[in-house]
């Protein structure tokens, strides 16, 4: 029975491992292909979880009936406004580890999900789709920005960074940041050094990760490069970011006034 099940392990093994190399063309790829410019032309907002979100710029969101994309533990503010996101995005394994029935529960239109979650660590989310994240890519493809997510989507350690690509791909023109303040209580620069700052506020809410024990510290260098990357494809093919978050820390993209984009 053992060398049955090793030999089943090995064949599993080895079939992921075609799948991720033909990814666009297995049922997962195939699912995100579907996807490819459906919001031509449109607008929409990325949301992050960081210090400086307002449930009330959630409502605001909600009663303007807007597109939006959110992340990891955007649920923690559920109790305080009527809002939903549009669609959601997580790769944090840990997340996934301690809030899998709360990610389940939230009632998204689509949830993206890494499918590497899903055949290395038994993560499965109710109606997800699943993409390949290609993980350590920034070394050897210094210019990476995912044009076909339904082949693989690289991921560069923002979460953030991925909702962009998503939208892109999606046909979005118009993306606005919310929630992006880019600072944390303990970082990595763009030297390598770790910094801590003990003024800084990590999340939305003071209970966001305390139940995580494995706790990133976030590589602040890498995630600008990210965002630098980002902007430099948007950029070219007329697709416009713009932070609306209030305050914070992330200057790469033009800055915009959040309650200015609803003053018509």
């Amino acid at each position: 029975m053992k060398v049955f099940n090793y030999l089943l392990k090995s064949l599993e093994a080895h079939y992921q491992n075609w799948e991720s190399k033909h990814f666009e063309w297995t049922k997962y790829g195939i699912q995100m292909q579907r996807l490819k410019d459906i919001h031509n032309g449109e607008r929409c907002f990325i949301i992050a979880n960081g210090p400086s979100l307002r449930a009330t710029d959630l409502e605001l969101l909600y009663q303007k009936n807007e597109i939006t994309f959110a992340m990891n533990r955007i649920y923690k503010l559920f109790s305080e406004t009527n809002w939903r996101p549009t669609y959601y995005v997580c790769e944090d394994i840990n997340i996934f580890h301690e809030s899998l029935s709360e990610i389940n529960a939230i009632p998204a239109k689509k949830k993206f999900i890494p499918v590497n979650h899903k055949w290395y660590h038994g993560i499965n989310i109710d109606d997800a789709l699943y993409f390949w994240a290609n993980y350590n890519r920034e070394k050897d493809f210094p210019d990476s920005f995912s044009t076909n997510i339904a082949k693989q989507m690289d991921s560069l350690g923002t979460v953030t960074f991925t909702c962009i690509n998503i939208a892109a791909y999606m046909g979005f023109k118009e993306i606005y940041l919310l929630g992006v303040d880019h600072n944390y209580r303990v970082t990595i620069n763009e030297q390598g050094e770790t910094i801590v700052d003990n003024t800084a506020k990590d999340y939305f809410c003071d209970n966001y990760d305390t139940d995580i024990k494995d706790i990133v510290v976030h590589d602040m260098g890498q995630n600008t490069r990210a965002y630098r990357k980002a902007k430099k494809y948007c950029d070219e093919h007329d697709i416009h970011i713009y932070n609306s978050t209030r305050g914070g820390k992330l200057e790469v993209f033009p800055r915009i006034d959040f309650d200015s984009l609803f003053l018509i």
